[in-house]
């Protein structure tokens, strides 16, 4: 078992996202799917094996696969791993909302206005 068979599933997805390199290879894979040429010609400064790591960190996570094409190997970005990362970032959304609210009527009580009430947008 590797040690990355051992780490729980978003363990694994955040680490492969926490580059910036490899965020911008799924910016360009949500456009199509493209060969690792393809991928290196957007970093001209990092060499075309350095992108195949990546490509690699990525597909470990499952944020990438990999097809293959007569003689290239397109890369091409399934939307399950991200939807599960929403799917755990949604269930904080209602924590970070409610303290956005309690810091703006904070915030208005220190300058002496009333606090504007708070909408719920599903009117519940």
């Amino acid at each position: 078992m590797t040690a990355v068979a051992t780490e729980d599933t978003l363990s694994v997805t955040f680490g492969a996202l926490a580059d910036s390199t490899r965020r911008a290879i799924l910016a360009r894979l949500a456009e199509g799917d493209a060969t690792v040429n393809e991928l290196a010609a957007l970093f001209p400064a990092i060499s075309l094996q350095a992108v195949s790591k990546h490509l690699k960190v990525l597909e470990r996570a499952g944020l990438v696969t990999r097809g293959r094409s007569a003689q290239q190997r397109p890369s091409h970005l399934p939307t399950a791993p991200l939807a599960d990362v929403s799917a755990w970032l949604e269930h904080y959304r209602h924590f970070y909302e409610g303290s956005l609210d309690r810091l703006g009527e904070h915030l208005a009580r220190l300058q002496g206005r009333p606090a504007s009430p708070t909408t719920d947008p599903e009117g519940t």
